[in-house]
């Protein structure tokens, strides 16, 4: 297998924690997406949408979206668990890692398309877009603090995939200075928690 990856990428980072957290080791390719490498033929033949994580297999297809990557390597994978351990629990992960996508990491993701350098000359930013979205991101975090005061990560008692999507969110948004914010006591705990793991840097 080949991980074709973008180091700098919020969604590729939440493959490499898994595979660390995993404790699996595979090849990994590094797409120079700024020099429009993920705009080739060839790259259209993995993703015609041209995003990145792409995690090509030994027969040459390939699966892309970064939570699709991490389930089939969840199923080859099984320990240790990170998208649940019985049916209730890979409900409650799902569910909760549906919410850090949908509340948080697209959100923070707007924010960043439509207000920072990387996007300037590639879309048509519109700047309250990124006003609004920074609004809700900051709406949502509100949120989770209060329900991190009962839990100590996001979808229960153990590290999860929850946790990894929001955690890499969190680092997406440092690049457009939507930190979370020192009253939030509860969160800004948990991204101190998550953010010492070994595996934090992968």
């Amino acid at each position: 297998m080949i991980l074709h990856d973008l180091s700098a990428g919020m969604h590729p980072r939440r493959v490499r924690i898994f595979l660390a957290e995993k404790g699996i080791s595979i090849d990994q390719r590094q797409v120079d997406a700024a020099g429009g490498a993920n705009a080739t033929p060839e790259f259209f033949r993995l993703n015609p949408l041209g995003k990145l994580p792409v995690l090509e297999l030994d027969d040459g297809s390939a699966i892309a979206e970064s939570l699709a990557i991490c389930r089939y390597l969840e199923a080859l994978n099984p320990n240790p668990p990170l998208m649940g351990r019985t049916p209730r629990e890979a409900a409650s992960i799902e569910m909760w890692t549906l919410r850090m996508e949908s509340e948080l990491s697209r959100p923070i993701a707007q924010v960043f398309r439509h207000s920072s350098d990387f996007y300037r000359s590639r879309i048509e930013q519109v700047p309250e877009v990124a006003i609004w979205y920074r609004g809700y991101a900051l709406h949502a975090m509100a949120w989770l603090d209060r329900e991190l005061a009962e839990r100590s990560y996001i979808a229960g008692a153990h590290y999860s995939m929850a946790d990894i999507v929001a955690q890499c969110a969190f680092v997406l948004g440092k690049a457009t200075d939507l930190r979370i914010p020192a009253e939030m006591k509860h969160l800004s705990r948990w991204f101190a928690e998550v953010s010492a793991r070994p595996t934090a840097r992968a």
